[in-house]
């Protein structure tokens, strides 16, 4: 959709300060704590784009409150899984040996939206180490959250999301729906069945860039809607529905989405 188009659907004049209101019906205020997923053009014309939504956030949470986004590097991965699109199999091994290692100010996001792209040249935000499922954050736990990240733990206990699960978290889904839901890979970790593949990504090790191979938990962000919306029929008072721009949105408590979605996947294992 070219901006040309989103100016049309634009039913009225939206700013930074329109933005502030609206997070404020949908819950937000100083000191909470938010990992959200967003959809930049869902949420029509903005005057400001990306950067209003990045301050009215700040503004309205505060620097008592902690905002998370994930800030995936998925290129800097075992290439032999990569399907959209695919890379040639006589490439493999020189993409091995010649991408960059991870740099958590230069590694690029890869599907993770404007917003987040921002997000990541604040100059306050701090991104966690992990070569290819690193999280970002600002604000009161951004340091203590991003400051480990074990390279077989993208989404366990012991990741950045695991650190929020101990805290009284919301996910914040901005025009997207629960498959963009990252924070429901915790439950997978936590999830009886635990089916893991070797994967790979380039890291600089004492200095030197290395293609460092490691095993990783198999997950599948397929079924997550599946998980979200049966969450929503049984836990409907833990969701606030409302709008952020003229994006649906949703403002859902992590913990107990969490918790439900690993009873569900319990339930639901797949055949393997």
């Amino acid at each position: 959709m070219t901006e040309f188009d989103i100016i049309q659907e634009t039913k009225i004049f939206q700013s930074k300060d329109t933005l502030k209101v609206q997070l404020q019906e949908l819950g937000i205020g100083a000191g909470d704590s938010i990992i959200v997923h967003s959809s930049l053009s869902k949420m029509g014309w903005i005057a400001g784009a990306e950067q209003a939504v990045i301050e009215a956030l700040m503004a309205i949470i505060t620097d008592k409150g902690t905002i998370v986004m994930p800030s995936q590097s998925a290129t800097n991965s075992e290439p032999s899984y990569w399907a959209l699109p695919p890379a040639p199999e006589p490439w493999h091994q020189a993409i091995r040996d010649s991408i960059p290692a991870y740099d958590p100010h230069l590694s690029s996001l890869r599907g993770m939206g404007k917003i987040a792209e921002c997000f990541l040249r604040h100059p306050s935000t701090v991104r966690s180490m992990h070569p290819s499922h690193s999280f970002m954050a600002w604000g009161l736990n951004a340091k203590e959250w991003m400051s480990s990240h074990p390279i077989e733990s993208s989404f366990g206990l012991e990741s950045p999301l695991g650190k929020m699960l101990q805290h009284d978290m919301k996910v914040l889904l901005i025009g997207v729906d629960y498959d963009s839901c990252t924070a429901l890979h915790l439950s997978e970790y936590l999830a009886n069945v635990q089916n893991t593949s070797p994967q790979g990504a380039a890291m600089l090790i004492e200095g030197k860039r290395q293609w460092v191979t490691f095993n990783m938990l198999n997950v599948d962000s397929d079924r997550f809607l599946e998980i979200g919306n049966s969450f929503e029929k049984a836990h409907s008072e833990h969701v606030h529905y409302g709008t952020l721009g003229q994006a649906i949105t949703k403002v859902i408590a992590m913990k107990p989405l969490i918790e439900y979605g690993t009873i569900w996947l319990n339930d639901h294992t797949k055949n393997s």
